[in-house]
């Protein structure tokens, strides 16, 4: 099996238009949303959409991987920028609201039978969450009693809660401040 040839630059840039515009086109539209859409909101042609993503399905896949990957390069931006104090609430709160985000697409690849739980994204991240955790608590923002799979557990809640429910966007803002304002130090 030889590898895959690297992807032209203009190639690159048109497969990062497009799945930034699946995410808010299927977000705003739901399961009507087609692909001509987001070739219109990509500014590419439909023949572009499906030479990257043949099928439906294949673009909220697509979607979903972006998704792990921003979940990464995030934590890491976190850390390497050292601010113990805030980067565990920072990314407490980017996961809650990026969860929220794709929730249209979890739910279009439910329907055509690819469940994704977004706990299991979450929890993917575990360690590099505890190594923010630590870091907080080292900092004496975060309590010390506070434990990984008591904040972990939270996260899955709150992520489920938010896309189960559709939480508005308020509703979503007043409840991850509860919760981050109950793990700080008094």
């Amino acid at each position: 099996m030889t590898p895959s040839k690297p992807m032209r630059a203009d190639a690159l840039r048109n497969r990062t238009r497009i799945l930034a515009a699946a995410e808010e086109v299927f977000a705003e539209r739901g399961a009507s949303a087609s692909t001509e859409e987001v070739a219109a909101r990509a500014g590419v042609a439909i023949g572009t959409v499906f030479r990257h993503f043949p099928t439906k399905r294949d673009l909220l896949a697509a979607i979903m991987k972006e998704l792990r990957e921003s979940l990464i390069v995030k934590a890491e931006s976190l850390i390497a920028a050292g601010d113990e104090e805030t980067a565990f609430f920072d990314y407490f709160t980017f996961l809650v609201e990026r969860a929220a985000k794709v929730g249209t697409v979890v739910s279009l690849l439910a329907e055509e039978g690819t469940s994704i739980e977004p706990g299991e994204q979450v929890m993917a991240l575990t360690q590099t969450f505890g190594s923010l955790l630590d870091a907080a608590q080292d900092a004496g923002a975060v309590r010390p009693e506070v434990r990984l799979d008591e904040v972990m557990a939270l996260l899955t809640a709150t992520t489920h809660g938010a896309l189960a429910a559709a939480w508005s966007d308020d509703l979503r803002h007043r409840t991850v401040t509860l919760l981050l304002n109950a793990l700080r130090t008094r």
